[in-house]
């Protein structure tokens, strides 16, 4: 059986509007990402527009990277001749601290790590680590 709902025309994009803000309220707020692999290393690229680079913190462990970085925000124009506006309009822009983690399958050299950051792209570079360990066992009488 079929069963009509009369509403009205536009009833359809405000229910779909109120979901997609909600959404985008309670969207996770860290950067996007790729992981590269080549055989001699793992780099990690992160979209960060308009982060200070001295805002951005990276850390390793053996087989883990960790990127922090804070966004900070911008109080209007700050141009000669013009009035510092207090708070926007409208902001779309995401602001504050965040934290994110990589886990690699294979250990990484952590004193050979690079990281460069330009045009709000940065990239780390982390080598794998080229040591095998191998124990060489005496047999005792």
């Amino acid at each position: 059986m079929l069963t009509l709902r009369s509403s009205a025309p536009f009833d359809l994009f405000d229910r779909l509007e109120q979901q997609l803000n909600q959404q985008s309220q309670t969207a996770e707020r860290v950067p996007a990402a790729e992981v590269h692999e080549t055989p001699e290393t793992y780099a990690v690229l992160l979209e960060l527009p308009g982060v200070d680079k001295a805002a951005i913190e990276v850390k390793a462990t053996d087989r883990t990277l960790v990127i922090s970085a804070e966004r900070r925000s911008h109080q209007g124009p700050s141009a000669e001749g013009e009035a510092t506006v207090k708070a926007p309009l409208l902001s779309e822009f995401r602001y504050g601290t965040w934290s994110r983690s990589f886990r690699f399958p294979q250990a990484i050299d952590r004193d050979r790590l690079q990281a460069t950051y330009r045009d709000g792209l940065l990239r780390v570079t982390a080598p794998k680590a080229n040591t095998v360990t191998s124990v060489t066992v005496q047999v005792e009488d």
